[in-house]
Formats: structure tokens, C-alpha cells, sequence
């Protein structure tokens, strides 16, 4: 049946933990233009916050009936989607993932309906255009959406629309969301792609809707930057455990990477050949800040390259480290394997 074919119900979750600063602005941005033949209900699910983020929502509730708030004792992202569609999610026909952290444009949720009405995919996903305000923070979201920051990820800054195997999560038909098993709980990171990978598994369909952006503000210091993506890939490496065949060249070119890198600066004592690989990586790094700084106009364009290194060593390392400590199961669509099942050693 046609998605448009009966009144919409639509449920909205936004995982929030520590969200203040931003929340208000969120939920504003995300209820201008909601259609007006869907049943939208905005769930909060907040993971424990102590900067005021509940007390926050509790006001806005007062004047917007739909919204709703609720614990999220896991606190993790994927614990409270999944939470929130046991919760609220019973008879709703289109699941929206929201993030606190991003920039949402007027008539985002009504734009994601008439694209699942339009394609028929099972699921919708987006791109994300990086932004940032201090120095480093501009200079990582300058980076991000370049090739030598994702390697051309499609998600990433991309300006064409089609049928993708991963994206960031907009929406989805309830329908095949739950067919799926939902997100895998033992996921703090990389839940999204682990998901698609069973999604795409069963038949179903994501859509990469290039007209449908939104600003995302990336991690604004080194430390947080290198955290981040060290998280990124170990969750990735689960995910290849899991799923196999389901890794991309330009993914499996950073842990190769690292690995010569570490191979050829062990062996420079013997040889001054050795230093070839990391003088070469170096210079890349080089020009990219300079291509940004001049690109940009702006001497924040300085810190892209080593914005860039830190994301992709990090990565790497998050990565190998997975591989190494990790032991995960192939999924089979016979649900043989329990979602979460793995062992660390």
C-alpha cells in the first residue's frame, strides 16, 4: 500500500545525552512544515543528562502535545531508537532518526516522506554537509567532505541521488525496520552500516536523497576528533567480522596504510628508502592544508591535513585494534546468530 494511501503515522526519535545547548533549536527546526495528513509524535530519549537537556524538553512539552520524553538507560544511540520504537512505535508507519547534534532545514521530515512515497525504498538516508565555528572545528569539516577526508563516501558532502548500501539514517518504513531486528544494541559505534548490511541482506532498499541535507558540527579538538574515529573504526570492524564482503577499498587502504607506515618508519634506522612511504603521506597532508587554507582563505585551512591524518590513523588503529580483540560471528538471515553475539578476548 501506498505510504500516502492513509493517514501517516509518523514516529521521530532524537537520542539525546547532554544535549542543552542545542536541543530547543532541534525540535523547533525539525516541527516547521510537519505535514499536515501525518500523525508525527517527536520522542526525546534522553540517556541520563546533567546539563539540563530534560529539564529543557519538559518545558517545550508544555506547548507541543506531540512530543514526548523518555529514559534511555542504555544511553547509547542504538538503545534508544531501538527503546523508543518498543515504547511509541506500535501502528506508526515511518521511523525518522534524528541527531541533537545537526542542523536540520525547514520541511526535513515532509521532504523524507515523499521521497519513501516516491523511490518505494524501505529506508531513506541523507547527506551530511560539516560545519564548524572555531579554528580546528572548520578546518575538520572543510576536510571531511573532501576525498582525502572520506574517501568519497557518497553520504559525505555527495551531490547525487540514487540507491546506495549505506548512508546516514533519515528514515525508514517501520515495516522493514522492524524485519530487520532493529539496531544491534552491543553497537556504540558503526550501528547504522551493521544495520544496512541486514537490511540490503533481506531485500531491502536505501536511497540516498542528495536534495535532503543537513549540517552536522564535527568534533571541535584533536583529542575528541582522534577518539571519535578510533570508535569509528573498531565498530567498522565489527561489522566486516560480521557481515563479510562488506567492506570498500577506499576503507581497507587506511589499515593498510598504517601498516606500511608502521613497517617503513621501524625500518628507517636500516634504510633511508624507508622513509619514502611516510614522506609521501606527509606531503599529501601538506598540500591539503595548503589547498584548504588557500581554498578557504583563511590560515584555519592549515589544520585540514592534520585533521585529516588524525582521522585516518585513528580509524586504522580503531580498525586493527578490532580485528585483533574482536571475535564476531557471521550474521545469517535464518537469525541463527542472536544480534550482539561476539566475544572479546
Amino acid at each position: 500500500m501506498s505510504i500516502e494511501a492513509q493517514a501517516l503515522r509518523v514516529l521521530v526519535v532524537i537520542p539525546t545525552l547532554n544535549e542543552a545547548h542545542g536541543i530547543d533549536a532541534v525540535i523547533d527546526a525539525l516541527a516547521v512544515d510537519l505535514p499536515v495528513d501525518a500523525q508525527v509524535t517527536m520522542v526525546v530519549a534522553d540517556g541520563g543528562s546533567d546539563d539540563g537537556t530534560v529539564e529543557r524538553v519538559q518545558r517545550l512539552q508544555a506547548t507541543r502535545p506531540w512530543l514526548k520524553l523518555m529514559a534511555n538507560p542504555k544511553r547509547i544511540q542504538s538503545a534508544a531508537v531501538n527503546l523508543a520504537v518498543r515504547t511509541h512505535g506500535g501502528g506508526a508507519d515511518v521511523l525518522v532518526r534524528c541527531d541533537a547534534h545537526a542542523r536540520y532545514p525547514s520541511g526535513f521530515i515532509g521532504s523524507l516522506l515523499q521521497t519513501l512515497e516516491r523511490t518505494g525504498a524501505d529506508e531513506v538516508v541523507v547527506p551530511m554537509d560539516s560545519s564548524g565555528s572555531g579554528c580546528f572545528q572548520r578546518a575538520v569539516a572543510w576536510v571531511s567532505d573532501t576525498r582525502v577526508g572520506s574517501g568519497g563516501s557518497a553520504h559525505r558532502g555527495g551531490r547525487r541521488s540514487g540507491y546506495v548500501d549505506h548512508g546516514h539514517h533519515a528514515a525508514f518504513r517501520m515495516a522493514s525496520f522492524v524485519r530487520a531486528g532493529g539496531y544491534d544494541e552491543s553497537f556504540t559505534h558503526n550501528e547504522d552500516a551493521e544495520f544496512d548490511c541486514r537490511q540490503r541482506r533481506l531485500g531491502g532498499r536505501v536511497y540516498l536523497d542528495a536534495d535532503i541535507r543537513l549540517e552536522y558540527a564535527p568534533r571541535a579538538t584533536p583529542a575528541r576528533l582522534a577518539k571519535q574515529y578510533f570508535a569509528y573504526g573498531r565498530g567498522r570492524s565489527r561489522t566486516v567480522r560480521r557481515h563479510p564482503g562488506s567492506m570498500r577499498l577506499r576503507q581497507l587502504a587506511l589499515p593498510v596504510h598504517l601498516l606500511v607506515l608502521l613497517m617503513s618508519l621501524a625500518l628507517a634506522a636500516w634504510s633511508a628508502w624507508a622513509l619514502a612511504w611516510p614522506l609521501v603521506y606527509a606531503g599529501v597532508l601538506a598540500l591539503t592544508s595548503c589547498q584548504t587554507a588557500w581554498g578557504r582563505r583563511s590560515l584555519c585551512g592549515l589544520w585540514a591535513g592534520p585533521a585529516a591524518g588524525i582521522m585516518h590513523t585513528s580509524w586504522a588503529a580503531g580498525f586493527l585494534c578490532g580485528l585483533a580483540f574482536i571475535r564476531e560471528a557471521p550474521w545469517r538471515a535464518d537469525g541463527s546468530l542472536p544480534l550482539g553475539a561476539r566475544r572479546e578476548v
